[in-house]
């Protein structure tokens, strides 16, 4: 009779398995799956707000998160209010008496700005703030969010955990305080993946050190061998002096992924850059990266910015550096780049 598994949506051993390996991963009190890293992210949102509530979510958050504040929470009473990622402490001006959650995410999904986690969360505990953190970029091999302060840290399992393309899973780690809250939220959902995915992800988890450190050393080869190509303006990335918070980036992270973005000369236009991309031979075009194959997306942050202004100087593209060969990946770019240079009739 009090036994976990006297219900299907209960979960599983399987499930279970990979609950235990990611909160000790983590140093968290707990952890809860979910079907997607989308899910993971409402998951851990309705944990920390309710009806009449404010929330602070950042201008450089993931798009889908900052579509459920408007589709979703807004129709719960919920007010959400866009910060400046590198405001820090100054975010104490623009907390309410309602603010009941912070939200962060380390860097920006695009566009890599590195958010000063620590002073967030001071001023975040002095008000009695809850504090969610995205921690998909660095995963807490090369970023331990509890450790920081965080009370509820996400992962999108489909990316680096999974490391081969071939499951959909969120992961939300949680701390002593906010972990009674988190798992009743879940038990009241029944949100949780199924346990074939459960268990390719114990896959992912034996080697996901492995390829995030090859993630990381072929990431930066290719980010400073794009910074001296005369085709890129600039390279936004963690670990490079220019990337906006680098700083923080430098103290508070252990490394880096292979995922990063780059800014164009402003001489090329659309009709360059889809002349480019409509030819690739191994960066395929694709969303979902942390797999083992590489990608790249032309991005543009104008539309849905509102507490920043996004005016990079040309056109953006993200990459993620993939498992193949590093030098067949830069004639693959070398042969793209002949084709942006080509005058369009």
């Amino acid at each position: 009779r009090n036994a976990r598994y006297d219900y299907g949506t209960a979960g599983s051993p399987t499930i279970e398995n990979l609950e235990s390996a990611w909160t000790h991963l983590t140093g968290a009190a707990g952890t809860v799956l979910s079907p997607s890293g989308l899910g993971a992210i409402a998951l851990a949102l309705l944990t920390t707000t309710k009806s009449g509530d404010h929330l602070l979510m950042p201008d450089s958050a993931y798009r889908p998160s900052r579509n459920f504040c408007l589709n979703t929470l807004a129709k719960f009473g919920v007010e959400t209010t866009y910060y400046n990622p590198l405001i820090g402490s100054d975010i104490e001006g623009l907390i309410k008496s309602n603010t009941s959650t912070i939200f962060l995410e380390a860097p920006g999904s695009q566009t890599f700005e590195v958010q000063d986690i620590p002073a967030i969360v001071s001023v975040a505990k002095k008000h009695n703030i809850k504090t969610i953190l995205d921690n998909t970029w660095a995963t807490p091999i090369f970023f331990q969010a509890h450790k920081h302060g965080i009370d509820l840290s996400l992962e999108a399992g489909t990316k680096y955990l999974s490391g081969h393309s071939d499951l959909l899973m969120g992961l939300i780690s949680a701390n002593q305080e906010t972990w009674p809250d988190l798992r009743k939220m879940y038990s009241s959902m029944a949100m949780l993946p199924g346990p074939e995915d459960c268990f390719l992800a114990l896959r992912g988890l034996r080697t996901m050190h492995l390829r995030l450190k090859e993630a990381e050393r072929k990431g930066i080869e290719m980010a400073k061998w794009l910074k001296n190509r005369p085709e890129v303006l600039r390279v936004l990335h963690p670990a490079f002096p220019e990337c906006p918070g680098h700083e923080y980036w430098k103290r508070d992270f252990t490394g880096s992924s292979g995922l990063f973005s780059i800014v164009l000369d402003p001489k090329f236009n659309k009709s360059n850059l889809a002349n480019m991309l409509d030819h690739m031979s191994l960066f395929s075009m694709g969303f979902s990266w942390g797999g083992y194959e590489s990608l790249i997306i032309p991005f543009d942050c104008t539309e849905y910015r509102t507490a920043t202004e996004w005016n990079p100087g040309g056109l953006t593209l993200r990459l993620q550096i993939g498992l193949e060969d590093i030098e067949d990946l830069k004639c693959d770019l070398i042969e793209g780049f002949e084709r942006l240079n080509q005058v369009i009739c």
